[in-house]
């Protein structure tokens, strides 16, 4: 893998029976860099997330997460691998039994149990803290607002301190506003936490707003990728029909 590159995908391709989802991807994703994989429905957006976390195996070609080629793992170093990559779930996915406090200890639980009590309390209430989640530890998903929901699914996936953050249509359902606030959230958490984002989305106004990278996918196949002044000044049809079925006015300053 070349130097600053966490992930780098190379000829890429998953058939499910005669079908292939995905078709020769390659792409790169630079340590501490926000990566947004753009397409519409059925483009192949939620298998070659799939196949970026391992839940997936390809047909063809590779992965490299932090220079292990992740399609052949064995399913144990698969799981080791898993502990340094985050998800946030497209709709939060928290438990709605549990309270915000649980939900956010619960990876602990589950993979730090040489951790006492009182260290994992620290942990929770000190994530909470950094993303202004304070005063929120027993309340339960149900009371809070959509917004703050989000940040407790981010606190959650950032509580094993991983080396990638994995968004699932992160601004999917929210109106412009909330969805704006979730854009400045996922570069709040980049600066903060100085942890890799990759962003899978729909939304080209977001892709924008946040992207170093952005690669257009359809078909399975990426169709086009470059910066966001890259793709406004290009003048490729697929970044185009975003544009004009967003409604934006370009800023190619970036």
């Amino acid at each position: 893998m070349g130097e600053g590159a966490i992930i780098d995908v190379r000829g890429l391709g998953k058939q499910f029976d005669e079908f292939w989802a995905i078709r020769d991807v390659s792409l790169r994703v630079e340590s501490g860099s926000v990566t947004v994989i753009i397409g519409g429905s059925g483009a192949g957006k939620t298998t070659l997330l799939r196949l970026l976390v391992g839940l997936e195996r390809p047909t063809a070609g590779s992965i490299l997460f932090d220079n292990q080629d992740i399609a052949h793992l064995s399913e144990t170093e698969m799981n080791k691998l898993r502990k340094g990559i985050g998800m946030v779930f497209q709709y939060s996915a928290l438990l709605d039994s549990l309270t915000v406090f649980e939900n956010v200890a619960f990876p602990l639980r589950e993979h730090r149990r040489e951790l006492s009590e009182k260290e994992i309390r620290t942990r929770v209430l000190a994530k909470l803290h950094a993303l202004d989640l304070h005063g929120t530890e027993e309340k339960l998903p149900s009371e809070l607002s959509g917004g703050m929901r989000k940040r407790t699914a981010l606190a959650r996936a950032l509580m094993l301190e991983p080396k990638a953050l994995f968004y699932d249509e992160p601004t999917s359902g929210l109106d412009p506003i909330s969805a704006r606030l979730v854009d400045r959230l996922i570069l709040e958490t980049r600066d903060k936490f100085g942890v890799t984002s990759v962003v899978i989305s729909h939304d080209m106004t977001g892709a924008m707003n946040i992207a170093d990278q952005i690669h257009l996918l359809s078909e399975g196949q990426i169709n086009a990728s470059g910066t966001p002044s890259e793709l406004a000044r290009g003048g490729h049809p697929l970044a185009q029909a975003f544009f004009e079925a967003s409604g934006m006015r370009l800023d190619v300053s970036r």
